[in-house]
């Protein structure tokens, strides 16, 4: 919310006050590069105009430069350049300008004019800035979604391996009752310290999915409402509604509690809104809507399916099965994965093992299958998503199907489609072959302890659904990963030339190039100063040996991590992604580099975030992957230069990237990413990268980072 207002705000009324005093928030949602770079270039404009600006970063790195109350009080506006949530409630009262961080770095000093005459921030407006330009950004709807799943993981893991162990250790077979873990056990225990976990799995995807939407008063009616899609018996149903039931009311929850702040209210309500009226409103609304709306017909669903099924028991058993298995793997715990297990269930007391026998060889099928797509395609994987696989195979092996919701929640239209086939494959093969299980539980644990008979193709069947389901998964996934990209696809002559870049030191593409950016400050005529250039680069890559053994050389630049091994003169690819390989075979050389494949995977999966190329000729591509052993950082100078997609819409002749493992991408690669960008925001600097002849000119040139 925010209302028209009078002249600009000064901060006090001595001489010093008279000098204008402005502040700037900077965020991007990805790294850091854009945050720094656009705090400086706002920094210069101000410095040139005799203005006094402080700003605030908010990078991956955590916030630094921090604006205080008094800051905030005697300044006479603020911009906020940023692409994420940034809280402007510290700003009531005073003029703020949001823009996306892009701006920040492009238009500096149109902002700066623009800030003078922005509106006033009200007390109790809009909590957030609006995520406008600043690159490749994904819906809104793809971050919440995103968010509910970040924080629901753990909750699976711990639940879900809790549960696996307790049954594992203290549980055994009971024709009556299951798999069964006494009463009063220690591992009873265990068993009630997991189900907590997944119990407050679901009400977390949806009050987190809710969060990211609406902020702090969308948290609760997210939570709750999550609850409630989870506990059918609040609407006469006997299944909830699962991990669907909460994506759906956490995004209701969001929404309307969006729709819900705008609506004007007097000024004295305005500071219990947050807090009281809009958590109350919106849980009450969303509760009753669900309970009164939604609910009957996911209830309607679950009995009429299990009509259905009653009237399939006498048909193929391939089909029967087939079908147990689709509706198995669909929602993994909600109503039709619900109403397919209690019909198997309930046929167990009547003599019919069979229809339970089909469920339990199609229940693990969807955690193993994708736990064994992290393990065959790791490059599609982010390194959570790959400990969350394994975790997902070990739920697999006790019949735990939830394990695979956090890959369902975060790629529906790849994994459930997926989950399905396998699940009907494994259902199927079962059905065939006479598989009995004897109790209400499935995976492999079941036949481990004797509940299952025809054991070898109940195991036959669980492996082909899962390898069904990993193939189908990757297959998938892979090809969505190609879409945002942006690729042809396969076949495609450009696309494929994309996809297997020339090895570094071969050309790639005809020979002239095409044209070199204006801005380019090299001395003489731009072609022959790219021909010079590129003679340069190959008498020099000549001259250099390669390293042997850890092989430590006299020149180290950015605490050691850039060394005159990561120095390249003439970069030679003519696309980002060739690019980004030459740049890793320039990494390589050290012997930091374990897997150069994944470490060009991880750096095009970060370059499908938002484009690391930050304008002014510059791109810095980082990768955070155990691809390699040790931070490493490459610097190559291109003579044409590579399109990346800058935001200014230049192409990035200085290139540099950034590769540190997993386990050390903490402040030490932040910091770098930081230091570059601050110091590529000199225009002398960037100037004497260009003109330096040689590996050793640019070296002593890149020294002036520390």
């Amino acid at each position: 919310m925010t209302s028209p207002a009078g002249p600009p705000p000064t901060g006090s009324g001595d001489a010093e006050g008279q000098r204008l005093k402005l502040l700037a928030v900077t965020a991007c949602p990805t790294g850091i590069a854009h945050t720094y770079m656009a705090a400086e270039k706002l920094a210069q404009a101000a410095e040139s105009r005799g203005i006094e600006m402080k700003v605030e970063t908010q990078g991956s790195i955590g916030a630094e430069n921090v604006l205080d109350d008094n800051d905030v009080k005697h300044a006479d506006g603020i911009i906020v350049a940023a692409d994420k949530d940034v809280d402007l409630s510290r700003f009531a009262g005073k003029r703020v300008l949001t823009v996306g961080v892009a701006e920040g770095i492009r238009h500096p000093e149109r902002l700066i004019e623009r800030v003078l005459s922005a509106p006033v921030h009200a007390e109790g407006g809009a909590p957030t800035a609006p995520a406008t330009g600043g690159g490749k950004e994904r819906s809104v709807g793809y971050k919440a979604l995103m968010n509910g799943v970040s924080y629901m993981i753990p909750f699976v893991v711990v639940g879900g391996l809790l549960i696996a162990i307790s049954l594992s250790l203290g549980g055994h077979t009971d024709p009556s009752g299951g798999l069964v873990i006494p009463k009063d056990s220690f591992w009873m225990d265990v068993n009630n310290i997991g189900v907590i976990g997944f119990t407050l799995m679901v009400p977390i995807l949806s009050g987190y999915i809710a969060y990211a939407i609406g902020d702090r008063p969308a948290l609760v009616p997210g939570m709750i409402g999550g609850w409630i899609a989870n506990t059918g018996e609040l609407y006469d149903s006997k299944a909830g509604a699962g991990f669907i039931g909460a994506i759906v009311t956490g995004f209701l929850a969001g929404y309307l509690v969006l729709w819900i702040k705008k609506v004007k209210v007097p000024k004295f309500a305005q500071p219990i809104m947050p807090i009281i009226v809009i958590p109350i409103v919106a849980t009450t609304a969303l509760g009753l809507f669900f309970i009164y709306v939604i609910g009957k017909p996911i209830s309607w669903v679950f009995e009429h399916l299990t009509d259905w099924l009653s009237g399939m028991t006498g048909t193929s058993a391939i089909l029967l099965g087939a079908i147990l298995g689709l509706m198995i793997a669909f929602d993994m715990g909600g109503p039709v994965n619900k109403t397919a297990f209690l019909f198997g269930a309930g046929l167990i007391a009547t003599g019919n093992q069979t229809v339970m026998g089909m469920c339990a060889a199609a229940i693990p099928v969807m955690p193993l299958g994708q736990g064994l797509a992290t393990l065959i395609r790791k490059r599609l994987y982010t390194e959570q998503e790959r400990e969350t696989g394994l975790a997902s195979l070990f739920m697999g092996c006790f019949g735990i199907s939830e394990g695979a919701i956090p890959f369902a929640a975060a790629r529906p239209a790849q994994v459930i489609p997926a989950n399905m086939l396998g699940g009907a494959v494994a259902g199927a093969v079962a059905g065939v072959a006479g598989v009995e299980d004897a109790v209400p539980h499935g995976g492999p644990i079941v036949a481990v302890l004797g509940a299952v008979s025809g054991v070898p193709m109940f195991f036959v069947a669980v492996v082909i659904g899962s390898v069904v389901t990993a193939l189908t998964t990757v297959a998938l996934v892979d090809l969505g990963e190609r879409k945002r990209r942006g690729e042809a696809g396969f076949g495609a002559g450009a696309g494929a030339a994309g996809l297997e870049p020339a090895p570094a030191g071969v050309p790639s593409g005809g020979g002239g190039g095409g044209a070199v950016v204006a801005q380019a400050t090299v001395g003489g005529p731009e072609t022959t100063a790219g021909a010079a250039s590129s003679a340069t680069a190959v008498a020099d890559e000549a001259a250099v040996p390669e390293p042997s053994g850890s092989g430590g050389t006299s020149t180290e630049v950015l605490s050691g991590h850039l060394t005159e091994q990561t120095v390249k003169v003439g970069l030679e690819a003519g696309d980002k992604e060739a690019a980004i390989r030459e740049m890793a075979e320039l990494l390589a050389r050290t012997g930091k580099v374990a897997d150069l494949d994944e470490l060009v995977a991880t750096a095009l999966r970060r370059e499908a975030q938002g484009t690391t190329g930050l304008g002014e000729e510059i791109a810095i591509p980082h990768a955070k992957t155990d691809a390699v052993t040790e931070p490493v950082v490459g610097f190559a100078r291109s003579a044409q230069g590579v399109e990346w997609g800058s935001l200014d819409g230049t192409k990035a002749r200085l290139v540099f990237m950034i590769a540190v493992p997993e386990a050390a991408a903490g402040d030490e690669h932040l910091r770098i990413l930081a230091l570059l960008s601050r110091k590529l925001m000199d225009a002398g600097f960037r100037e004497r990268l260009l003109d330096a002849s040689d590996r050793s000119a640019l070296l002593q040139v890149l020294r002036e980072v520390e």
